[in-house]
């Protein structure tokens, strides 16, 4: 993998969700993907359980967790710095911040990405 873009931060909110997690479930990674499923909501893995092709593009660390991003999607947004957020509600993925009835928002300066709220 190639070295990171500095292109994600996050919010305090997050950066608590983050914690909270990485304290039950270890080390973590984030991939957003602009596939299927969520679409281009941001998902979060323990670190192992996701496995990265040659076309993900490290964005950067959140709360010490790797963050990467589709490379064809970033270009298509036109290279943009995302905040990470998150908010209530649960998303239909395997993203683990569900298990707290969360789900994490990817916000640029024009796009907020956010999967949408079950039940």
């Amino acid at each position: 993998m190639s070295e990171p873009v500095n292109a994600v931060s996050m919010t305090e909110r997050a950066a608590a969700l983050i914690e909270e997690l990485k304290a039950t479930f270890g080390p973590l990674i984030f991939v957003q993907s602009g596939g299927c499923c969520d679409g281009s909501a941001p998902m979060c893995f323990q670190e192992g359980d996701f496995l990265l092709g040659p076309g993900d593009l490290l964005l950067g660390e959140i709360a010490g967790c790797p963050y990467y991003m589709d490379q064809d999607l970033y270009e298509r947004w036109g290279k943009p710095r995302l905040l990470i957020d998150c908010a209530p509600g649960s998303g239909d993925s395997f993203s683990i911040e569900g298990t707290r009835g969360m789900h994490f928002i990817a916000r640029t300066q024009s796009v907020v990405i956010s999967r949408p709220t079950t039940g």
